[in-house]
Parts: C-alpha cells; sequence; structure tokens
C-alpha cells in the first residue's frame, strides 16, 4: 500500500502524469539455464501481479494517446515484449489474460516465416554442441578478447563446460558482434555453428497466424523492424526499407493501422539516432519506443517513449526500483 501511495504522488493523474513502460522478451514455461534472467512462467506471473498491485495496467495505444493528451490516470503503466517469441502467446498470454492485462507485442516480422535472430543463434549453438572446445580464429577480431587460450599457430581456443560457462561466452560473443553489419554478423553466426556442429535451424519465433491470433485476442501488435539490425550499423536505405517493410507486412497481416514501433536494441546515440526517428515518423508509427530507462510525461517525443524492467526477485525491491525509475533516479 505504501508502494502505491508513493507511486501515486511520483506519478498523479493529468498533465502531470508519467507513463512507466516494462519490457519484456522471452517468458519460457520453466527456467532456462541458458537464460536464467528471463522470468519464466511462474515468476512471470508474480511479476505481473506486483505490477499489478503497484500499477493502473493500461492497453498500450490508448496509454500513448491519453499521455499525449494529458488525460492519464495516476500509476499509469503499460507492459511490452520484444521480437515476436512464441512463448509470449503460448507462456505469457494466458498469465495476461488471467490478469486482465493488454500488452504490446513488437514484432520483428522477417522472422514469421521461420528462422531465428542471431543472438539466439548463438545461444542454441553453445546450449546444443557436443564439442568440448572451440577454435574462434577468424570468427572474432583480436579487440573482441574472448579467446581463453591463442596457441603458437594463431588458434584461438575457448572450452566448453556447464551452462554457466556456456552462457557467459554465448553472451560476450553476442557483445562482440551486436553492432556489425548484418552480413558480417550473420557470417560470425555460421562460422560458430559450423565450429560447434549444429545448424541454424531452430524456430523459436511466432508464425503469422501466432501473430494474428495475439491480435484477435486484444493484444496490441507493433513494429520492430523486419530482421532486427542495429539501426546505426546499416546505411540508411537499407534502415529505412527495415523500419517501413515491417510496417507494411504487419498491416498487410492483421489488415488495419500499426500505431507502436520499438527501436532494435533501443539505446539513442548508440543503437539509432535522429535519423532512424524521422524515418519511424515517416514510416507512419504514431509512437515509438527506446530502453532508455526512464518514465514518459506528456513532454515526451511521443518516438522515443523510455521503457524499463527492473529484474530484483523481491517484491518489495522490484517496487522500489520501479518507483526510482519515475522520479528518474
Amino acid at each position: 500500500m505504501i508502494l502505491r501511495w508513493l507511486t501515486a504522488l511520483a506519478s498523479p493523474a493529468g498533465a502531470r502524469a508519467k507513463l512507466a513502460t516494462f519490457i519484456f522478451h522471452r517468458v519460457p514455461a520453466a527456467p532456462d539455464p541458458m537464460f536464467p534472467s528471463e522470468p519464466d512462467a511462474r515468476r512471470f506471473d508474480e511479476m505481473v501481479r506486483w505490477i499489478r498491485s503497484q500499477f493502473r495496467v493500461l492497453e498500450p495505444v490508448q496509454a500513448c494517446e491519453r499521455l499525449m493528451a494529458g488525460t492519464l490516470p495516476s500509476r499509469a503503466a503499460i507492459i511490452t515484449f520484444d521480437d515476436g517469441y512464441r512463448d509470449n502467446l503460448e507462456v505469457a498470454t494466458p498469465i495476461l489474460e488471467r490478469h486482465g492485462v493488454r500488452a504490446a507485442f513488437f514484432i520483428a516480422t522477417g522472422y514469421m516465416e521461420g528462422g531465428a535472430m542471431f543472438n539466439d543463434r548463438v545461444f542454441e549453438a553453445l546450449r546444443t554442441t557436443e564439442r568440448r572446445e572451440l577454435d574462434l580464429a577468424g570468427l572474432l577480431t583480436a579487440e573482441d578478447k574472448i579467446a581463453e587460450r591463442p596457441d603458437e599457430e594463431g588458434a584461438v581456443v575457448v572450452r566448453l563446460g556447464e551452462f554457466s560457462q556456456r552462457r557467459s561466452l554465448a553472451e560476450r560473443l553476442v557483445l562482440a558482434i551486436k553492432h556489425r553489419p548484418p552480413e558480417e554478423r550473420l557470417d560470425a553466426v555460421r562460422a560458430l555453428e559450423e565450429q560447434c556442429g549444429v545448424q541454424g535451424s531452430f524456430d523459436p519465433m511466432m508464425s503469422p497466424e501466432e501473430v494474428s491470433a495475439l491480435a484477435k485476442q486484444g493484444m496490441a501488435i507493433g513494429g520492430h523492424t523486419r530482421t532486427h539490425p542495429i539501426l546505426e550499423s546499416v546505411p540508411d536505405p537499407v534502415a529505412r526499407d527495415e523500419i517501413e517493410g515491417g510496417r507494411a507486412d504487419l498491416r498487410a497481416l492483421l489488415r488495419g493501422e500499426v500505431d507502436l514501433f520499438a527501436y532494435p536494441n533501443g539505446r539513442f546515440g548508440r543503437d539509432f539516432s535522429d535519423r532512424h526517428r524521422e524515418m519511424v515518423e515517416d514510416a507512419g508509427y504514431r509512437f515509438a519506443f527506446t530502453t532508455d530507462p526512464g518514465a514518459a510525461t506528456a513532454r515526451s517525443d511521443p518516438r522515443m517513449l523510455p521503457r524499463f524492467t527492473p529484474w530484483d526477485r523481491s517484491h518489495i525491491r522490484f517496487g522500489v526500483r520501479a518507483l526510482r525509475n519515475l522520479s528518474g533516479d
């Protein structure tokens, strides 16, 4: 009750209201040792209860409209999901419905017909490989500093052990190649899969029919480009095509307007710039979200709305961090 009262003080109704936006990605049915920070079904249910006890969770498009109009209620919040994972429909949506919550799902449309994003292919390759050593020479640059043991012949060897070690290596590899141009990034993933002796054929993303099912259940569907490039890493014509093409794909699928967008990776100045913000506006998106922390106000740029999720495992710490995010701390 105290947290809710303090949240109402920090986010009053009307013109001084603030909109807290929570980000999620995957929600596996059971804990996944390769993704320990992603909430499984039980923990996600708990987090939604925590959010609802502290905030008024609104329908996303209406919340954005009311934010700009200065008519939000106090303690306003929305819940969003990035990328378009199938577990969003199979695991997260039944939980949301049980709590009476409608969320926004940002879809990278290029994966609706199969395939996986580069980062998921990295994790899956390291999860499933039966090999105990990998030679990463030629896969990474010297600056990436992933190698455990360079030898006299130029090999860059890493040893694979338990999930914790594989996960750590996957995280470092993703960070090392994330901001490369898409083709170069894909080449690195293919080289890793070859080293691991696996094929990048698994399919964790929603199909067009599954995205349509989400929309029919009252969830908001938003754009997230086609293939999830870091927009600053591609030429402007490619970035524009990714932004506009993703919206066109969703409009054709849903036979309606698509008002929401989320920038891939989402940090302003590092992952995207004012040029890309203008492309988003030109494409027809009314509201767009970053991953810069904070809470939006009526004075916020509607295509630069911040988002945030506290990952604390206790209700009090989760709520306090969410409250601090409202205050800009």
